[in-house]
């Protein structure tokens, strides 16, 4: 089998779970869907069918990833955040097959209770506050909070909040990476 699942989860048919992965309690993983290697899906999580998860993605209690959402690795989605794969939905009008599609990219983190509103991309290392609603693109280290999410700064592959000088270079305080801001886009230099 190679990954693990709690005797609560359920795992439908024609599943792909990567191997290392953890299911926890009271999960359900649908069919068709994807999850990669080494990640860990947390109680409460429903992973709906065609959703693909990449290597080392971690998905924290009470997350619905609806159809239509693709999480690259070495995501973060943080407690109680939401995805929706709908943006006029009713009740009465069944737009099953309208779903609009989301993808997070590799290195991403989404705080808990945060809303990231369907068709909109979350860029690599971006990191989305506690709360925040997304409504448009996230470009690549962008720091994003608030509702609607306004772009407050920017953050490096490890997490903190990069100070750029004034020749446009910031240097991660744990890696000691260094960032480069060039006409509003933050590349990672060597």
């Amino acid at each position: 089998m190679g990954y693990f699942a709690h005797e609560t989860a359920v795992l439908d048919e024609g599943c792909k779970i990567g191997e290392g992965t953890k299911i926890w309690h009271f999960s359900h993983i649908m069919p068709n869907c994807t999850i990669g290697e080494n990640c860990n899906i947390g109680q409460n999580v429903v992973v709906s069918p065609e959703v693909v998860l990449g290597r080392n993605v971690k998905v924290q209690n009470n997350v619905s990833i609806y159809t239509g959402v693709i999480c690259e690795d070495d995501v973060f989605l943080g407690p109680s955040m939401v995805f929706t794969n709908v943006t006029n939905p009713r009740s009465g009008v069944n737009r099953r097959g309208q779903y609009s599609k989301t993808r997070v990219k590799k290195g991403a983190s989404i705080g808990a209770n945060a809303t990231i509103v369907c068709g909109h991309d979350i860029g690599e290392y971006a990191f989305i506050g506690a709360g925040a609603v997304v409504t448009k693109n996230v470009p690549d280290y962008a720091l994003l909070v608030g509702n609607p999410a306004r772009q407050i700064g920017w953050m490096s592959e490890y997490g903190h909040r990069l100070n750029f000088n004034a020749d446009g270079i910031a240097e991660c305080p744990e890696s000691n990476g260094k960032y480069k801001l060039i006409n509003n886009k933050v590349e990672k230099i060597n």
